[in-house]
């Protein structure tokens, strides 16, 4: 019943920026923490960012510094913000949200079908 939709992944040198964005649509009631995820190629999922409905972020330690992840509560959307990016940020990256549907429903996670960032050296 919530849609998640990612974007702005692409092509980029080492460097570069990129900033992606994913925006929730469907029977939303509510929206609790949004998170971005990634897997590179014969890597595990690992957490990139997360966010809190109060707007408290935390980062992995590979990122710090360098990625800001923010909300816009009024469009149901989560930015990534990625600047000086390396070859070593290649991966495919997921959205997650925590999210209430329409009606008496608790909190759920939904999850984005994902977008491809590539760093080339």
């Amino acid at each position: 019943q919530v849609q998640l939709v990612e974007s702005g992944g692409g092509l980029v040198q080492a460097g570069g920026s990129l900033r992606l964005s994913c925006a929730a649509s469907g029977s939303i009631f509510s929206i609790n923490a949004m998170g971005w995820y990634r897997q590179a190629p014969g890597k595990q999922r690992e957490l990139v960012a997360t966010i809190t409905s109060g707007g408290s972020t935390s980062y992995a330690d590979s990122v710090k510094g360098r990625f800001t992840i923010s909300r816009d509560n009024a469009k149901n959307t989560v930015y990534l913000q990625m600047n000086s990016l390396n070859p070593e940020d290649t991966a495919v990256y997921y959205c997650k949200v925590s999210a209430r549907t329409i009606g008496p429903s608790p909190y759920a996670d939904y999850w984005g079908k994902g977008t491809l960032v590539t760093v080339s050296s």
